[in-house]
């Protein structure tokens, strides 16, 4: 049975075996792999070097080779599969990280109807930044208010939710049902956002 989290390419390893022995001091550093948060359908990642001897009790340390590789526990099953390789760039390849999981969607908290008050765009318009912005920020998206035409509400998703193949699932069942559930009198959200322009509508690359 092969209990091995991450996988590393021999491109990739060399690279960071050449990173690793140039750091000083005469400790074994280990390369300490982070999750730090996600935007749109993929994880942020951080890179760095740290001593073995400062790994902690909530801290897993596997080897490939002579390298030691650091992660939490808490981000194991996240990163279980996951292989470290070269980035497509020739020209500057970094290292990136193919991994098979993806965050959870992000959880959408209830409106105190009592709070709404005024027109219709300014009660969708606080629902967004109250309610539905700061769930989906965790995530590196957001949502913008274009207009509200009778019972519909036009949206513009940004960030981490432009171009994220999880945007329908998120308008949906997130930011449609919090508005509906909101504010009765709208009954249809929109998402008029164009998620096929821009570069990297999320951030995969991660590098030391």
């Amino acid at each position: 049975m092969n209990d091995t989290i991450l996988s590393i390419t021999e491109d990739a390893l060399r690279m960071i075996r050449e990173i690793r022995d140039a750091e000083s001091g005469d400790d074994e550093f280990a390369l300490f792999l982070e999750v730090n948060g996600a935007r749109g359908q993929q994880f942020n990642y951080e890179l760095s070097f740290v001593p073995v001897v400062d790994a902690q009790p909530d801290h897993v340390v596997e080897r490939t080779g002579d390298l030691a590789v650091m992660m939490r526990s808490a981000d194991v099953d996240n990163l279980r599969g996951a292989t470290i390789n070269l980035g497509e760039d020739p020209m500057n390849p970094g290292l990136a990280i193919d991994n098979p999981n993806n965050p959870a969607s992000p959880t959408m908290p209830s409106v105190d109807r009592a709070e709404l008050t005024g027109p219709l765009a300014e009660q969708v318009q606080h629902v967004l930044e109250h309610e539905v912005n700061p769930a989906i920020a965790s995530h590196g998206g957001g949502a913008r208010l274009i207009s509200v035409e009778e019972d519909t509400v036009y949206l513009e998703l940004m960030g981490g939710c432009q171009g994220c193949g999880m945007a329908t699932v998120t308008l949906k069942h997130g930011i449609e049902r919090i508005l509906t559930e909101a504010i009765p009198e709208i009954t249809r959200v929109v998402d008029v956002t164009d998620h096929d322009s821009g570069n990297n509508p999320y951030y995969q690359q991660a590098k030391k």
